[in-house]
This record gives C-alpha cells, structure tokens and sequence, in this order.
C-alpha cells in the first residue's frame, strides 16, 4: 500500500472536504481526488460517501482511519528511532573493563556519556585482561578498557583514558602503615606481597614483580588472589601487603592504609581498545567522548 495515499486518505477523512484537504496538504484538489479514488479501487470499498453539499466517511472509512493513524504513527516512531540508533543516540554499548578502573575517571566517563546519551543501553561489566582481548575479538563485548593496555593494541582502535602512579596498599597494624618515614619499596623484601590475577600470567601481578626486580629483589613470600578485590580484602584482613594504582586509595577500605613509595615507579595507565572494524556510532561517540574528557583532564 502506497503510505502517500493514506496520508492523503487522513487529510480528507479529517477535514470531511476535499478543498480544505487539498489546501492543507499543498496540492490542488483534482489530483487529491483521483488518489484517493485510487485507493478505494486498490480496496475495493468506498471509503466516503460524496454528495454536493456533504463528505462522510462509510464504514470501512471509519475503521481505515483508525488503522491509518496507527499505522503511520508506527512508521513515523520506526523512522525516529532507526535515525537516533544510526547517529548512535540510541541502541546498545558493552564496555567491559579491569576491576581496578572503578576507582579511576572511568565511572566519571560513564556517568558523561549517559548524560549524552541517554537512550543508549549500557551493558557493563568487569573481566582481566586477557578476557578483555577474548571477548573483543569474539565481538562480545565492544569496547575493553585495561590495565595497561592489550597484547594486540597495535590492531585495534585505542586511547588512553588514565595514567597514574603506584603505591602500597598496607595492612592497618603493620609496622610501614603507623611508620612517619617515607617507605623504600627495596626495604619491603622479606614481606607476603599479595600479587594478582593468579591467573592467566603474564599479568598485572608479573608487571609488579618486574618492579620488585629493578629494585634488586624478589618478594620473599607471594601469595596470588584472583582479582583486585580479593587482593585488598586479603590486605584488609592483614595477610600481606600489595602494590596498586594510586587511584584506589580515593575509595577507602576498612583495615587498608594507602600510602606512597619510594623506589622505581613505572606507573599503570588505563587504556580503551575496540576493533577497528567496529564502526558503531555509540562505539565512535565514545571514543570522540573520551578525547575530549582526557583533553579537559590534561
């Protein structure tokens, strides 16, 4: 069915008068006629009873009218939503990201782009890196934002969001934590340094071992946790001690004293990854949200 000629068909069903149908949609009368003459011939009904004096809708006019409205009010809402949806405005976004980027300026951009972009779905969730660059790959997920970036960066579309340095997440009652001196990290060598991901390696909890080593000194006890979370609960409740991006210590934790080192800090940075062959305009909004985020933080 020729969606003009129900427009058309609404006009005069509307204004019960050619003339002001006719003048109402910008047309002259003759052709308005002869399409909607056309559209009953399609139908096989008489949509209007016509007299000299009188325009009235039949029956099967009325129940066209009703149908008409819906059916263009539908086609109207399809047209809005698939423009808003292709200007990426609408739609869905899955941002996956390391459970440390929490404490960063990641929730701040979040928080950012569901202010301009309120009818996009955010689907959010928490992985390690390597499942980062799985689920990017497999198309899972379609941004990744990790610490400090993905094996394969040079592949996909990249920016950093954050860099930082570290410090030491110590246990409440131990002797650094109470301690007024600036803590030597070479000095921590005979304490239990809670190191994560246990797995898979190499990781975060490798990059910190590297660190201990350009110190001149391997922890003499390890003990690996699985996630960051797991890691500072096990602070919290004293077994160790552990090293971690500065911006965690902007959330306290009970039992936990955050405090700088002195020694080689080769800092952590946070860095948003999609495939290049995402071109989703919620994926390229965000990422054109991201520079200029970083652009007013610099």
């Amino acid at each position: 069915m020729d969606f003009k000629r129900l427009k058309y068909f609404i006009a005069v069903a509307e204004e019960l008068h050619f003339g002001r149908a006719a003048t109402r949609l910008g047309m002259a009368q003759p052709p308005l006629s002869r399409q909607v003459a056309a559209l009953e011939d399609q139908l096989g009904v008489k949509l209007f009873d016509r007299s000299r004096n009188q325009v009235r809708l039949t029956d099967a006019g009325e129940v066209l009218l009703d149908r008409a409205r819906d059916i263009l009010a539908n086609l109207d809402s399809a047209y809005r939503e698939a423009t808003q949806i292709g200007q990426g405005g609408a739609g869905r976004l899955r941002i996956a990201f390391v459970g440390s980027a929490t404490h960063g300026p990641l929730p701040t951009l979040i928080k950012s782009f569901r202010s301009h972009y309120p009818n996009v779905d955010l689907s959010l969730s928490s992985m390690n890196n390597a499942d980062l660059e799985r689920a990017l790959i497999q198309r899972d997920i379609d941004i990744a934002v990790a610490r400090p970036h993905l094996s394969g960066a040079e592949e996909l579309r990249s920016a950093q969001l954050f860099c930082e340095p570290l410090i030491l997440a110590l246990p409440d009652g131990s002797t650094h934590a109470r301690s007024t001196k600036p803590v030597q990290l070479n000095t921590l060598k005979d304490e239990t340094f809670v190191l994560y991901p246990r797995r898979p390696r190499p990781s975060f909890a490798d990059f910190i071992l590297r660190t201990c080593a350009e110190e001149g000194f391997s922890p003499k006890d390890q003990i690996f946790a699985q996630d960051y979370q797991t890691a500072i609960s096990l602070v919290a409740v004293g077994v160790g001690l552990a090293v971690v991006p500065e911006s965690v210590s902007h959330s306290p934790r009970s039992g936990v004293t955050y405090r700088p080192y002195e020694g080689h800090n080769p800092g952590t940075s946070l860095t948003a990854h999609a495939r290049l062959d995402n071109r989703k305009p919620q994926v390229l909004n965000f990422f054109s949200l991201l520079q200029k985020f970083t652009r007013r933080a610099s």
